[in-house]
């Protein structure tokens, strides 16, 4: 069930899940590696899509993706893709699919190079909560989800431009994107710990 805190972003009042997604999880830092990917993951399949929809089928990715695992995600062949297509209860785009397919050997490529999913988004920031101003507006990408998504493209990454960096770093809480009088602002800002200060 939703909080029954008054203020908060007007987004999130559509729907139900969608306000307990706000009052949990959105915004919240994210500083596990796994947890990381599994956001991105979701975000890719979010490009021209509705955010509500790809979280309502969250379960079903983690299913059909061995709750994004990397490793069984990687070795997914051209079979899998097909297997995955039938699959009604996900988003069944091909080059979406594949995607991830890729993204997950991506990451795994980043980790070998010795360079921890987390703190490569962190390290952005160096560690920092950015926070907008009360009256400056929730911009769709910025100088740095620009600057992200060329560093994520250029490491094999795909599905991944401006938007969709900018959508993963507001979930993950590197971008605190709660409205300023929304309750979960000071939250989000509170639970910022950086690993290089923990």
């Amino acid at each position: 069930m939703p909080t029954s805190q008054p203020i908060k972003c007007a987004w999130c009042r559509t729907a139900p899940d969608y306000e307990v997604y706000h009052d949990t999880i959105w915004g919240k830092p994210v500083y596990d590696s796994a947890e990381m990917f599994r956001f991105l993951i979701l975000e890719t399949f979010q490009a021209g899509l509705s955010w509500i929809m790809v979280w309502r089928k969250r379960d079903a990715f983690a299913d059909v993706f061995h709750a994004f695992d990397p490793v069984a995600m990687a070795n997914f062949t051209e079979e899998d893709v097909d297997r995955l297509c039938q699959d009604a209860r996900i988003i069944r785009n091909r080059a979406k699919i594949r995607g991830a397919i890729k993204n997950a050997r991506a990451y795994l490529h980043m980790q070998e190079e010795g360079l921890d999913f987390s703190a490569y988004f962190w390290g952005w920031t160096q560690g920092e909560v950015l926070r907008r101003t009360a009256h400056s507006p929730v911009p769709g990408r910025t100088d740095l989800s620009d600057a992200i998504a060329a560093d994520l493209k250029k490491r094999g990454f795909s599905f991944v431009g401006s938007t969709v960096v900018y959508a993963h770093l507001q979930a993950v809480g590197i971008v605190n994107d709660h409205d300023i009088h929304c309750f979960k602002h000071p939250e989000v800002q509170a639970l910022a710990s950086p690993p290089h200060r923990s």
